[in-house]
C-alpha cells in the first residue's frame, strides 16, 4: 500500500512539472486566442505582417505569405497565397495553417469571414500607435513559442522609440500634408500610424480629422490648410517626380520655404521595427523646416 501511494504521489509530481501553461494573446479587436502549443505553419496576409513574423525570430514558421511581400530577402523562397486584389483560399485551405495572421485594413470582410468559417485559428492584426509595433511582435513569438527571442527585438525597438520621444519632446508644432499618391490625391488621417509618427516629431497632420483612414482629397483643401510641410511617399525607395508639381502653387508655405520632402514607402507606411527609421527621417525633415 506504501509504495502504490508513493508511485501515485510520484505520478502526481511528475504530470504536474509537465503540465504546460497555454499559450494566451489577445488579438485587436479584443478576441482572445489560446493554444496548447506552439504553432508550426503560419500565414501573413500582409507585408508587415511578414516581416514582423521574421522579426519574431519565427519566419522559418512561414508556409503561405501575401504576394506582395518582398523584405526580408528570405520571403521570396515562400508560396504566395493572393494579396489585396484577392486571396487564393484553395491556396490556404491547401497549406493547412494553424495560424493566419490577418491586417484587416488589408483584406475584405467576406474574405476574412471566409477564413473564419473554415475553423481556423486567426490573429488581427491593426497597429495603429508606434507601441503597438512592440505588441504584434510580442504576440507572434508567444504564439510560436519564440518569447525570448521576440522579446529581445521588442525591447531594442521599445528603447529606440524612448529616445526619440526625448529628443523630439516639445518641439515646436509643424503642419504636415502626408501625401500617400498624387492621382487621386490621398492622404491618411488621425488614426493612422503615420499620424503617431507626426506627433512623435511634433508634426500636426492637417486631415487628422477626416473619416476615413486613407481618405481621397482634393486640392483645393490642401491649398486651403496652406501645410507648413509636404511628404510624399510614392512607391518604393525613389522620390516621386510628382512631388514637384506642388510648386505651382508658390504661395503654399511648403513651396515657398522649400520644404517638400520625401520618406520611402516601407519606412512610414509598414508597421515594423523599420518605421523608427522612417520616423527618424520625418523628424529631421521637421527639424529643418523648423529652423
Amino acid at each position: 500500500m506504501r509504495s502504490y501511494c508513493c508511485i501515485a504521489l510520484i505520478s502526481f509530481f511528475m504530470a504536474s512539472a509537465w503540465a504546460v501553461e497555454p499559450l494566451t494573446v489577445t488579438d485587436y479587436v479584443g478576441r482572445s486566442i489560446s493554444l496548447a502549443q506552439p504553432v508550426k505553419r503560419i500565414i501573413a496576409l500582409s507585408p508587415h505582417i511578414v516581416e514582423n513574423v521574421f522579426s519574431a525570430g519565427a519566419g522559418d514558421l512561414l508556409v503561405g505569405v501575401e504576394s506582395y511581400a518582398d523584405y526580408p530577402e528570405a520571403v521570396h523562397n515562400i508560396q504566395k497565397v493572393g494579396g489585396i486584389q484577392g486571396f487564393s483560399l484553395e491556396a490556404i485551405i491547401s497549406l493547412q495553417p494553424d495560424l493566419v495572421i490577418v491586417w484587416p485594413s488589408f483584406i475584405s470582410p467576406m474574405v476574412l469571414q471566409k477564413i473564419l468559417d473554415l475553423g481556423f485559428t486567426v490573429y488581427l492584426d491593426e497597429p495603429r500607435q508606434l507601441t503597438d509595433i512592440a505588441k504584434s511582435i510580442h504576440d507572434i513569438g508567444v504564439l510560436t513559442g519564440r518569447e525570448a527571442m521576440s522579446q529581445k527585438a521588442v525591447n531594442n525597438y521599445l528603447a529606440q522609440l524612448a529616445d526619440l520621444q526625448q529628443q523630439y519632446a516639445h518641439r515646436k508644432s509643424v503642419s504636415l500634408f502626408y501625401e500617400i499618391w498624387n492621382q487621386p490625391l490621398q492622404t491618411i488621417n488621425g488614426q493612422h500610424i503615420i499620424s503617431d509618427v507626426m506627433r512623435l516629431c511634433g508634426g500636426r497632420n492637417i486631415f487628422a480629422e477626416a473619416e476615413t483612414i486613407a481618405p481621397k482629397v482634393s486640392l483645393e483643401s490642401v491649398l486651403a490648410r496652406n501645410p507648413d510641410v509636404i511628404i510624399a511617399s510614392g512607391m518604393g525607395d525613389i522620390r516621386p517626380d510628382w512631388l514637384d508639381d506642388w510648386t505651382q502653387w508658390p504661395s503654399l508655405h511648403a513651396v515657398k520655404n522649400k520644404h517638400l520632402f520625401f520618406v520611402p514607402s516601407d519606412l512610414l507606411e509598414r508597421h515594423t521595427l523599420r518605421l523608427l527609421q522612417g520616423a527618424q527621417l520625418l523628424c529631421e525633415q521637421l527639424e529643418q523646416a523648423r529652423k
